[in-house]
Parts: C-alpha cells; structure tokens; sequence
C-alpha cells in the first residue's frame, strides 16, 4: 500500500506518519509512505527524524498549489491524507490569503489530481471550527457549516469541495473534523506549547479575554488514530467527528498549565480578545464510535504531563524553530 501524506512534516501529520510507518497503526507490513510538504515556518524535518531512514518513507519538498508536481507525486498512490493547511486564527485575521491559497486552492488541486489518478480513497482532515460556536449540546456530523474565522472558512470551503468530488464524480472521499490538539512536536504558536515555552523562558502567557471561552482536547495519538480508521473503513462521502471529551475553558487549562509549570498567575497576562473569538465548541463523535469502534484512550492528564516534559526537554527543538521562523511572541 502507498499512501501520500500531504502536510507529514507539520505537527498533526507528522505524528501520522511516524506512526504508521512505526506499525502502531492499521496500515499493514510494507506500508511505503510519501510526504509532500511545503516546509513553512511550522513544519521541519526535524519532526520526522525518528523515521528518516525507514525504507518505506520518502520525502517531497514542495507545495500542494503546484498542480504539476502534486500530478506526478501523486501517481502511483493508493490513498491521500490530506492534512497540509495553514491553521493559525491569529494568523488569518491578519491575512487571509494564504489560508484560501493553500486550504483552497491547494485542496482544489490534489482532489483534481488524485481523481485522474484514481486514487482509491482521499481522507481530507478538517476542523471542529467549521461550525461556528455552539452554547450547548454538541455538533452532530449534519450541523450546518457557520465558519467566524477566515482560517475557518477556507477550511470549510475545503471540506465542501472534497464533498463535492465525492457526490459529482463518484470519488471516494472522507472527511474527519476533530476538536483542539496537544502533543508533541506542536509549533509554539498554539497555546499549550506557547504557555510552556514562555513559562520556560521566565515570559508571561497571554489569556484571551476573561478565559472563558471553552474548547474540547484530543491527544494528537488519538486523533491519528481516528484518522487511521476511517483511511480504512470510514464509509465513502461521510464526514466523522473525532473528540477528545476533555472540555475545559481556557483559564481552567491555563490554571493546569500554571500549575504543571510551577508557576503562578503573576505570570498570566489577561489580553483583549481575538476578533470573532468563538465562546465554544463541541464534537458528538457517536458516528466513530458506533460505526469504526473509535475511543481516544489518553487520558488528559497523563497527555498533558507528557507534552509538559516533552517540551521542558527539547528546548534543542523548539527554539531553532522559532528563531528560523523570526517568530516573536
């Protein structure tokens, strides 16, 4: 089997494909896997030094918009998962080109390639955040799309091009939408890596607003292993859910951090909030639970932990990322 993972050197993808190529997953013995990714300021090689000299993997240094290299990468394939996207709200607000470029046009272009090729199935990895913000209850998989964020709504113009190729030309194409990550190797941008980080170099963390808004998280394992199974038995044109069942507002999360840190609240400084910050979001993940027999097994506080001293530990990671980056805090 060969699979093509666009965006496998970014934080998500990347632990994908260490862990296929790894055997952890479901993917069998033999597994040949392609990266094709771009390389920005979020995605390094240094993520998959762990699995750099596996026989099965190679590596395509290039853009997903570049319809003549995503044509010849993607012959030969047997699936795509397709992850490669910028993701950063912070970022989109301030300029929503490249987030319709990339999540866009750069979806746009492998859908139209992986159908010439026939490529046997496209798993197209999406966000919770394409549904706007719920009160109360969570999102079932028939939940209109109502995207505040220019980051979310390329991502959701994404998702409904993928379902188009799907009801139009009969392509077989999957879509997971997950709720936030942590983990490893996650750019310090986000808000659990940039809390540790800062907290290391003695900075403070910014909280948005007075912290209440509320969001669900998923170890980035689980949601791999989420992803894995609907590459192999999700159910043509279906969108799956993948949640974490970990809501938390982000003052309690900080408060966690704080204290996993060993710092106080003196070291938290309360910002204006985010334009059109949305006050929360919810997955119901029924369908992959009843349908694919999906559970994530990490417990929160145990992930939590790890990522903590995962990132107290490689600081030889993360700061050639940000000084690479010109990354300023």
């Amino acid at each position: 089997m060969k699979i093509l993972v666009t965006g496998g050197a970014g934080f998500i993808g990347s632990h994908f494909v260490r862990s296929t190529l790894s055997g952890s997953l479901l993917s069998p013995a033999g597994i040949q896997v392609t990266v094709l990714d771009k390389l920005t300021y979020s995605g390094s090689l240094s993520n998959l030094k762990p699995v750099a000299d596996h026989p099965g993997l190679t590596f395509v240094h290039g853009d997903v918009t570049d319809a003549e290299l995503v044509d010849a990468v993607v012959s030969g394939h047997d699936a795509v998962v397709h992850f490669a996207a910028e993701s950063h709200v912070d970022r989109s607000l301030m300029g929503a080109r490249d987030f319709v470029t990339t999540n866009v046009l750069g979806t746009q272009t492998l859908l139209e390639s992986a159908r010439r090729h026939r490529v046997d199935r496209f798993v197209h990895v999406s966000t919770d955040e394409v549904y706007g913000s719920i009160a109360r209850g969570s999102w079932t998989e028939r939940q209109p799309l109502s995207p505040h964020s220019p980051y979310a709504a390329s991502k959701a113009s994404s998702d409904l091009m993928a379902l188009a190729e799907h009801h139009s030309h009969g392509m077989d194409v999957v879509i997971t939408r997950c709720s936030n990550n942590y983990g490893r190797y996650q750019f310090p941008e986000k808000l659990i890596p940039l809390a540790i980080t800062r907290l290391m170099e003695g900075r403070k963390i910014p909280l948005y607003g007075d912290g209440s808004n509320v969001r669900d998280w998923l170890h980035v394992s689980d949601h791999c292993a989420g992803i894995d199974l609907v590459l192999h038995h999700g159910r043509a044109g279906a969108v799956y859910h993948i949640g974490g069942g970990t809501e938390l507002t982000n003052k309690e999360l900080t408060g966690l951090l704080l204290d996993a840190c060993g710092a106080g609240w003196e070291s938290v400084e309360f910002v204006s909030d985010r334009k059109g910050h949305d006050a929360r979001y919810s997955l119901d993940s029924t369908r992959i639970r009843e349908e694919l027999g999906y559970r994530p097994v990490v417990p929160f506080t145990d992930g939590l932990a790890d990522t903590v001293r995962w990132y107290q530990e490689n600081r030889g990671w993360w700061e050639p990322l940000l000084t690479r980056a010109g990354f300023t805090r």
